[in-house]
């Protein structure tokens, strides 16, 4: 099944190279990509085609502007998502994009092998948002046709089944943090600190698939992470070098931007048992993983300085031949009686 895209942009050029560079996927019908020369002609083409996915937009347009433009999407198609794509890469319009709802955003001159990764992320989102809106309508006609106690009863059996599902596993927990977001949330608007904080996520969430890992949660600006089967400790540190390397490049996008991202991360590999906590009476499960193995990663990230990445000693001596480290030495770590030593990560 083909995604259609609508591109919107004054540049004749732009659909030239577009069709050029995506020629395979279009051929493939992989893509399928429509066009438009301003906000006005992409509304109407909006209208005309209701399957249309996603929008690359421009900002600088004639007749109306894409930031305009991205303000009416929502009333037209508002399951669609928009990535702005502009010259205008400065702080004050990538903001302003954001507030208004943009996915992402991409600075001219194109790099057409960044679009391309970022066009397949935002199919992800359009179909996971189009997954939940099925299952919520799919939901509402099973309690036309079948009886509450029935529904209930299905609920519960289901419940009763994810208590049980539980082993103890050898695994790799990664948790990190966002140093000093919290100044953000602090003194920008809601949307904004919303929009950006998923953008870092995103960018985290992208290495930590890459080296086949997965998200057991996001706790307020911290991800944790679990990694399992060969070599998990190795690609958990890989993927964390990866997320330093990239959120710590993000500040360099833009030399007046106002907020300088950097990540603490802590790591760790033992026994854990994993399985579905929760509670059946708010019928919430979350499928994780728990032990002091696990909290061990938690106060390794809480005692990590800024762009530091922390492992035990036991970690270090399963990867020393592998990775460069320097030791910090023995520190205190909540809930441990005795001093730790650990290991800073350095590539």
């Amino acid at each position: 099944m083909s995604t259609k895209i609508l591109v919107v942009d004054d540049e004749a050029d732009l659909e030239v190279l577009i069709k050029q560079k995506f020629r395979r996927q279009i051929r493939n019908k992989e893509f399928e990509f429509v066009f438009a020369m301003n906000g006005v002609e992409a509304l109407t083409k909006l209208k005309q085609h209701e399957d249309i996915d996603i929008v690359l937009s421009d900002i600088n347009m004639p007749e109306m502007d894409g930031l305009t433009l991205l303000s009416k999407i929502p009333d037209v198609s508002p399951l669609v998502k928009t990535v702005i794509i502009s010259a205008y890469g400065d702080m004050e319009n990538i903001r302003s994009a954001m507030n208004k709802g943009a996915y992402d955003f991409i600075c001219k001159p194109v790099n057409f092998e960044d679009l391309e990764t970022t066009i397949l992320k935002t199919i992800r989102q359009v179909l996971q948002i189009k997954d939940t809106v099925r299952a919520i309508k799919e939901n509402n006609i099973l309690r036309m046709y079948v009886d509450e106690t029935v529904l209930k009863y299905m609920n519960r059996k289901e419940f009763e089944k994810s208590l049980i599902l539980s082993d103890t596993v050898e695994a790799t927990v990664v948790f990190i943090d966002i140093c000093r977001f919290t100044t953000i949330t602090e003194n920008e608007n809601p949307d904004f600190v919303v929009s950006l904080l998923n953008r870092y996520f995103d960018v985290m969430v992208k290495e930590i698939l890459a080296q086949n890992g997965y998200i057991d949660k996001f706790i307020g600006d911290a991800i944790m992470a679990v990694f399992r089967g060969d070599f998990h400790l190795d690609r958990a540190m890989d993927a964390c070098l990866a997320v330093r390397k990239q959120i710590e490049g993000l500040s360099k996008v833009n030399e007046n931007a106002f907020f300088s991202p950097k990540v603490s991360i802590g790591i760790n590999s033992g026994e854990m048992i994993s399985g579905n906590i929760g509670s059946e009476s708010l019928r919430r499960f979350d499928f994780t993983v728990i032990g002091d193995a696990v909290n061990l990663a938690q106060a390794l990230q809480t005692a990590a300085d800024e762009g530091q990445i922390i492992i035990t000693e036991s970690s270090y001596k399963n990867v020393q031949e592998s990775f460069s480290c320097r030791k910090v030495g023995e520190i205190n770590l909540k809930n441990k009686k005795d001093p730790v030593t650990v290991y800073e990560v350095l590539g």
